[in-house]
């Protein structure tokens, strides 16, 4: 009985921390290192490098026009702005489109070799000494550049993530609820972790770094932006937190097209573990390590096991017979599982219901991590990406 309870709690413990606990410790060391720590000068607005913006684009003609239009209408110094997009392997009229415009270098090669290929590839054609990553398929707010660029006038920041928002409307099914509430709460996290030391893995949506600190790291990986990211931190340089600057995406179409994608993110987390393993490395990198492991690889590992120890344990001390509070905590957990499931059966009906949209999506990134692990224990999550199909953006 002992040995079950322990394993109870200290599965509880670990999803609760996880998920919860890291924020709220995170909340109050940063409100304590600002409170104790030297006050630090505002970064000056009027820093303005030269810039590239590299847009990888694939089979993106019902969009492209609309992204073109926003990059044009950023406000940054046109002459201090380079537009490179690259859009390899695409087979609509995405390059025809892009060719139309004069202030755009156009990057195409018939080939697909995936997106981190295309990235090493137009890294060949940045001279200058900043570039800012993002995707064909979002928007970026106006000011976005600026407020981006000015964090480099700090020699210690290598990046600058910006945030990612997912555009939900009131008719929002599963993965548009579920999608956009994770996001915001990642947003908060990754505000944290900036303010306390450094972000621990950008999101390619919008992801900007020294030109001087890109690393080809090949053309395997299947979330390059989160291992190019730490990399960085790993030179000794740390990656800023800019929610002033952020791409506007719109939720996945359904939650099968959702599955695709966190899939195959769950995939490329365990491969990015194998790439990083030097951050396990407490004592070589103690605040970097203990971001590292608290807000990613507790989600990524243990997380999805304690969920299924926290249920097995509990049943079998149920079984035993001790009740009380513990039979109250499975009656919680069966709970979760069959709103989770009613959430589903709703989600493939297209019956809109939030309030079972969340426990669900919750359930869902936790499969989503066996099934991913699956796929990268027997290589199976190809690098070159099936575009996910994603709801229509007002």
């Amino acid at each position: 009985m002992t040995t079950l309870k322990i394993l109870f709690w200290g599965s509880l413990f670990i999803i609760f921390y996880s998920y919860l606990g890291y924020g709220i410790l995170m909340y109050f060391l940063v409100k304590l290192k600002k409170a104790l720590g030297p006050k630090t000068a505002a970064t000056g607005p009027s820093f303005e490098p030269e810039v590239t913006l590299v847009v990888s684009a694939f089979n993106e003609a019902d969009f492209i026009e609309r992204k073109i239009g926003n990059t044009f209408e950023l406000d940054y110094p046109p002459s201090k702005l380079q537009i490179l997009f690259i859009t390899d392997g695409s087979t609509d009229d995405t390059p025809i489109i892009i060719r139309r415009h004069e202030n755009i270098t156009l990057l195409h090669q018939d080939e697909r070799r995936g997106k981190v290929a295309a990235m090493n590839r137009a890294m060949q054609f940045v001279h200058r000494d900043y570039v800012i990553f993002s995707d064909a398929n979002t928007l970026l707010n106006r000011n976005a550049i600026k407020a981006i660029v000015r964090h480099y006038a700090d020699p210690k920041v290598g990046g600058v993530a910006g945030e990612k928002k997912v555009m939900t409307h009131e008719t929002a099914l599963a993965a548009g609820t579920g999608e956009g509430l994770y996001w915001k709460y990642e947003s908060f996290l990754k505000k944290l972790d900036s303010d306390f030391y450094s972000v621990v893995g950008a999101a390619g949506e919008l992801f900007s770094l020294r030109t001087s600190l890109f690393e080809n790291a090949g053309e395997n990986l299947i979330i390059e932006d989160f291992v190019l990211s730490l990399k960085i931190c790993l030179k000794g340089y740390v990656i800023r937190y800019e929610p002033d600057a952020y791409a506007m995406e719109s939720s996945s179409a359904s939650m099968k097209e959702e599955e695709k994608r966190k899939i195959r993110i769950s995939a490329g987390a365990f491969q990015a573990m194998v790439v990083l393993k030097d951050l396990f490395n407490i004592f070589k990198y103690p605040v970097l390590s203990f971001q590292f492991i608290s807000h990613r690889i507790l989600r990524w590992t243990l997380c999805p096991i304690g969920l299924v120890i926290l249920f097995l344990s509990d049943s079998t001390i149920v079984w035993i017979g001790d009740r009380g509070f513990y039979a109250l905590f499975l009656i919680l957990q069966l709970l979760l599982y069959l709103i989770s499931l009613a959430g589903w059966l709703m989600a493939r009906r297209n019956i809109r219901s939030k309030l079972l949209y969340v426990p669900y999506y919750f359930v869902f990134m936790n499969l989503s991590v066996f099934v991913g692990f699956q796929r990268f224990i027997r290589g199976k999550q190809s690098v070159v990406w099936e575009k996910a199909a994603r709801s229509n953006m007002a």
